[in-house]
């Protein structure tokens, strides 16, 4: 196979899982501006994830979030994705919004409201079995403002106790993933603030317990790729969330900000063999006031041009130029991949695959816009808390 080929039969076997959520009215700014299609159920939500996949081929599955996907029958929404050419993924859980979760959720002070937390992770790894997802992902909005608000060590006990429990709960074939965040809504502690104590408490969990990176979770300035390999290194790298931020936790579009730092995110993880389904990659981007679906299908294609370029770095020539110690010869190497304009080669991809070469123009003239306008009428549009 040529190195060419090679290329290309990788970027075929990627896979962007796309958060339910996107496709509601949601935003991240001071209001959320509605739009006309937006879907009304989890039912809804999967038909537009369903159209992403079917343009770009490489968005087969759908991350929900409980309990603003919550229905009845989980199974009969695992098959009306199913019935639309994808699956569900990763079960999101949600303990943030609730106003018995003012001082913490999981690490809160009081045992009945931490029993509450724990209680709804446990039915989130019920709705796993249900839906067959092997992911939990966890973030906390715990923390405090004031220095003395709070036991700094306890809460981080509390934390620890909860998490073991939920790790006991999960089956086979199934992970604990951790994201961390360095502040917001918590602004003097935040109990899960860094790669660091995310990666702590997976360890001490188990094998089962890994990472999640979100692009847009750091402050500024952080190299990012240095946190995913060493995250590859010691095998506790369980996934992504893809955005982009311009200051904090913006949410934007994944490559919209600075596509370099995409770039070199996704060479380390190719470089530090995280190319693989092990490595969830999903996005996780509120779209306010940019059409929804095309957002999300420019966002997968953002995705795919970052990792070809990764995938084209002359690993060969780099390792000489590193062992020469030709600093300007090593940069040149990566700064070459990274300036190739790969758009053609995803084309001859896209092609390859029996899609139409370019996503967004299909999406277009597909009519699914004006479809899901004229029928989406009345009932409750989905958005954040609902």
């Amino acid at each position: 196979m040529t190195e060419l080929a090679a290329v290309k039969a990788a970027l075929k076997t990627q896979a962007v899982e796309t958060p339910s959520w996107a496709y509601g009215n949601s935003g991240t700014r001071f209001k959320v501006f509605a739009q006309q299609g937006v879907p009304r159920t989890p039912q809804e939500k999967l038909d537009d994830a369903a159209q992403v996949h079917a343009l770009t081929g490489v968005a087969p599955t759908v991350a929900l979030h409980i309990p603003w996907d919550k229905v009845d029958d989980y199974a009969a929404l695992a098959k009306h994705a199913q019935d639309r050419g994808v699956k569900l993924g990763a079960i999101n859980s949600n303990t943030f919004q609730d106003d018995d979760y003012k001082l913490g959720s999981i690490c809160h002070p009081e045992a009945a409201v931490r029993r509450k937390a724990v209680d709804h992770l446990l039915e989130c790894v019920d709705i796993m079995d249900a839906t067959g997802s092997a992911d939990l992902k966890l973030w906390f909005a715990d923390g405090t403002n004031y220095p003395g608000q709070d036991d700094i060590r306890a809460r981080q006990d509390r934390l620890a106790e909860g998490l073991a429990e939920v790790y006991e709960r999960l089956g086979d074939g199934q992970r604990m993933l951790l994201e961390y965040k360095f502040f917001e809504p918590a602004f003097y502690t935040t109990d899960v603030p860094d790669w660091g104590t995310a990666y702590a408490h997976c360890l001490k969990l188990g094998p089962k317990a890994q990472v999640v990176v979100d692009t847009g979770h750091h402050a500024p300035g952080t190299n990012i790729e240095f946190i995913v390999a060493t995250l590859l290194r010691e095998g506790k790298l369980g996934a992504f969330d893809f955005n982009s931020r311009f200051y904090a936790d913006d949410d934007l579009m994944v490559g919209a900000a600075d596509p370099f730092q995409l770039f070199r995110i996704m060479y380390e993880v190719i470089r530090g063999g995280g190319f693989t389904p092990d490595v969830a990659f999903m996005l996780d981007q509120c779209h306010n006031i940019e059409a929804k679906i095309p957002a999300i299908i420019r966002s997968v294609m953002n995705v795919q041009e970052a990792t070809a370029k990764a995938l084209l770095v002359d690993g060969a020539a780099l390792a000489a130029a590193q062992a020469a110690g030709d600093v300007l010869a090593a940069n040149a190497v990566i700064m070459d991949a990274y300036n190739t304009d790969v758009r053609p080669l995803l084309r001859e991809v896209r092609e390859e695959m029996g899609l139409d070469a370019d996503p967004i123009a299909a999406y277009a003239r597909s009519g699914w816009a004006q479809k899901i306008v004229a029928e989406r009428v009345g009932g409750e549009q989905a958005g954040w808390g609902a």
